[in-house]
């Protein structure tokens, strides 16, 4: 019998394009050291709430773990509808909640489901990885480049002008993620009056959304756009209430849209982690105390790490409003790869590079504040004398 030959898995085009993460190469490459401060961390520091946990547990043990309806737990819904009609003045119905297995696969069915392949889709530049999605769905990625020196802060107008009969989808995300960013008020509004007259999709992660540090009235698209007609927001638990790993998050749009992407969602993951579900509900209607905590110590620690960033030699700080990152720049030209790979073997502290999130942003590091503050000191320690020795 003649040997079959094969050269494995012809993978589709999109997928092949995609590009292995500088993020999981600096996670990788730190595993196998010892002694490493990690200022790369994507997730909450502080244990998930005890009644969270007894929820959860109390799910199991009345033998929750059967498949949940596929939009969601009912009880989860209403709750999730429920906390931004509380925190907005809305009136939002448990129909207009579809629940997701965490803020990523709300923003890959988001993103995947309302974008037109040849169509532009505009996004604010940092961006989270998400943005490799516009390109798997066959449309035109559209970025509008932001910088430290601004504090990354983004001009509506000129996602305004970048706007025409060719663009199906505008992505924003605030509190950001790599920026911690906060958009003000006019600036969200501005948009979302434009892409509503237009019948523009408007995509929103708003996953940090109550890790806001300074007082004022947070913009959200949800309170902000004219209708909910043509606005997707997704968010999820897992910042707010220190949940990463349990997978839960959801979307947020008209009745109508929810029912066009709940067909969507039954052929991704049909229904997400029962205990979960419950866990959930516990989490947006429990004491929020535990949101506020929270929310102190990332204020703190934010203080330190912008008066540390500005201290240092070659890195320009700003002061971010939200979330748990700051991405100073470096000087214009430097290798932020590079410069964050040196960093690690040298004196073992693991950063981002900025090029993870955008061919822009390639001299700037991510730092991650969800750690607390003597590991910052500790850091920064490391860091400042071995910077000062750089040159560019």
């Amino acid at each position: 019998m003649a040997a079959v030959m094969t050269c494995g898995i012809d993978w589709h085009p999109s997928l092949a394009a995609l590009p292995f993460s500088p993020i999981r190469e600096m996670f990788n490459t730190a595993a196998g050291m010892d002694d490493v401060i990690h200022l790369s961390i994507g997730q909450p520091d502080f244990p998930t709430p005890p009644h969270i946990i007894d929820a959860f547990i109390e799910a199991l043990r009345a033998g929750k773990t059967r498949y949940e309806l596929d939009a969601g737990l009912p009880e989860l819904r209403t709750a999730v509808a429920g906390c931004y009609n509380r925190l907005y003045g809305l009136r939002l119905d448990p129909e207009n909640v579809l629940i997701t297995t965490g803020c990523c696969q709300a923003m890959y069915m988001a993103l995947s489901g309302a974008v037109k392949p040849g169509m532009k889709v505009i996004y604010v530049e940092p961006v989270f990885v998400l943005a490799h999605i516009i390109a798997m769905a066959g449309a035109v990625p559209h970025p509008i480049l932001t910088t430290a020196d601004d504090g990354y802060q983004v001009d509506p107008q000129q996602i305004i002008d970048a706007m025409d009969a060719d663009t199906c989808a505008v992505m924003l995300n605030s509190p950001g993620n790599p920026t911690g960013t906060v958009y003000g008020r006019q600036s969200i509004e501005a948009i979302c009056d434009e892409a509503t007259r237009r019948g523009i999709a408007l995509i929103s992660d708003e996953v940090y959304d109550r890790l806001v540090l300074d007082d004022g009235d947070y913009a959200s698209v949800l309170n902000s756009a004219p209708s909910l007609d043509n606005v997707i927001m997704a968010s999820s638990v897992s910042k707010t209430y220190s949940m990463a790993g349990l997978r839960l998050g959801w979307l947020i749009s008209s009745r109508e849209n929810i029912v066009a992407l709940q067909r969507y969602h039954m052929f991704i993951s049909a229904t997400e982690s029962t205990p979960a579900q419950w866990a959930g509900v516990a989490a947006l209607q429990g004491d929020q105390g535990c949101v506020k905590q929270m929310v102190d110590q990332y204020r703190l620690r934010r203080d330190r790490v912008v008066q540390l960033t500005d201290e240092a030699p070659h890195l320009t700080g700003y002061r971010p409003g939200g979330a748990f990152f700051i991405m100073p720049s470096l000087p214009a030209g430097a290798d932020g790869f590079d410069l964050a790979m040196r960093m690690l073997h040298e004196i073992r502290v693991c950063t981002i590079p900025g090029g993870a999130f955008g061919e822009s942003c390639t001299n700037a590091l991510r730092i991650s504040y969800a750690t607390p503050v003597e590991t910052i000191d500790a850091a920064f320690e490391r860091m400042v004398p071995w910077l000062r020795r750089q040159s560019f």
